[in-house]
C-alpha cells in the first residue's frame, strides 16, 4: 500500500529539516511503514523541485549502488538513482565546508558529460558512447540525513540516493579513445592509499548503468540532456572523510581529481 501524498510531502520535509539543521533522523521505514519504491523516488523528487523552485538547476544525475562492494555495503541488491544540482558542484580548487554535512563520504568515479540528449526507454551502450561528449575523474560525496547510515535502499532513494556533491577533474578524453570498462583508479587520503578498484566494477561497463539510468528515469518524466553530467557508481567502496582531509582519486589514462576539506 502506497503512501498519500500528504505523507510523502512529509517524509520530504523530514529530510529537508534534516540535511537544513545537520540532525539526523531515524530511517524513514520507521515512520512509514507502507514506504514502497515508487514512494521514495517522489519523495525525492518532492525535495529536488523545491531546490529548483529555489534558483538550483539540473547539473546532471548518480546512479548509486551499482557496484557490488557498495550493494553488499549497503544491504542492497539493485543499483538507484539521484539528481546532481548546480548547489552541489565543488572545485579541486578550494577548501569544501565539511560543516554543512552529517556523515560525509567520498566514492571514486568515471564521469560521462553528455554531448547530446540520450533516449529514454530503449537507451542501450551505444546509445550512451554515440552520445557521450567525453569522460572526466570525478569525485562524488555522499552523505546521509538517516542517522548512523543505516539505511536501505528506500531510505537512501528518497535521500536523493545520499548524494550531496561532485567534483571534477581536468582531464576530458573522448570515450573512443580510452575502453571505459578498464579505467584502473585509486584513492588516497591524506598521503594514504586506501582503496584500489577498476571502472568494470560498475555493473561490469559503467556505459551499463548510465543507460540503466537513461531507462529508469524516463518512467519518472526526467531525461538525461546534452551538458548534463552523470557519474555511473563507484569503482571502489565509499570512504569517510573529516575536517583537513586531503583526499586524490587517480585514473588510468585519465589523469585525477583532488579535493581538500576544510
Amino acid at each position: 500500500m502506497a503512501l498519500t501524498l500528504e505523507e510523502r510531502q512529509q517524509a520530504a520535509e523530514i529530510l529537508r529539516v534534516a540535511e537544513e539543521t545537520h540532525r539526523s533522523v531515524p530511517p524513514l521505514v520507521q515512520t512509514f511503514p507502507h514506504l514502497d519504491i515508487t514512494d521514495t523516488y517522489e519523495i525525492q523528487l518532492l525535495n529536488i523541485r523545491r531546490r529548483l523552485a529555489a534558483g538550483a538547476t539540473v547539473y546532471g544525475h548518480k546512479v548509486g549502488l551499482s557496484s557490488k562492494a557498495m550493494q553488499e555495503m549497503m544491504g542492497v541488491d539493485e543499483p538507484d538513482y539521484g539528481h546532481l544540482l548546480s548547489d552541489m558542484v565543488y572545485s579541486e580548487d578550494a577548501p569544501i565546508p565539511t560543516g554543512r554535512f552529517l556523515l560525509p563520504r567520498v566514492e571514486v568515479e568515471v564521469g560521462f558529460v553528455l554531448g547530446e540528449d540520450l533516449p529514454g526507454e530503449g537507451c542501450t551502450v551505444e546509445d550512451v558512447l554515440r552520445c557521450t561528449d567525453f569522460v572526466a575523474p570525478a569525485i562524488e560525496l555522499i552523505d546521509s540525513r538517516i542517522a548512523d547510515w543505516k539505511i536501505g535502499l528506500l531510505d537512501t532513494i528518497s535521500d536523493n540516493a545520499s548524494s550531496c556533491g561532485v567534483v571534477l577533474g581536468k582531464e576530458r578524453v573522448k570515450p573512443a579513445d580510452i575502453d571505459v570498462t578498464a579505467i584502473d583508479a585509486t584513492l588516497d587520503i591524506n598521503g594514504e592509499r586506501v582503496a584500489e578498484g577498476r571502472s568494470d566494477a560498475v555493473l561490469g561497463d559503467p556505459t551499463i548503468a548510465v543507460a540503466w539510468l537513461a531507462n529508469k528515469v524516463a518512467g519518472f518524466g526526467v531525461r538525461l540532456e546534452a551538458g548534463h553530467v552523470v557519474l555511473p557508481g563507484s569503482c571502489t567502496r565509499a570512504y569517510d572523510v573529516k575536517p583537513g582531509d586531503d583526499v586524490v582519486a587517480t585514473f588510468s589514462g585519465l589523469g585525477s581529481v583532488s579535493l581538500t576539506f576544510a
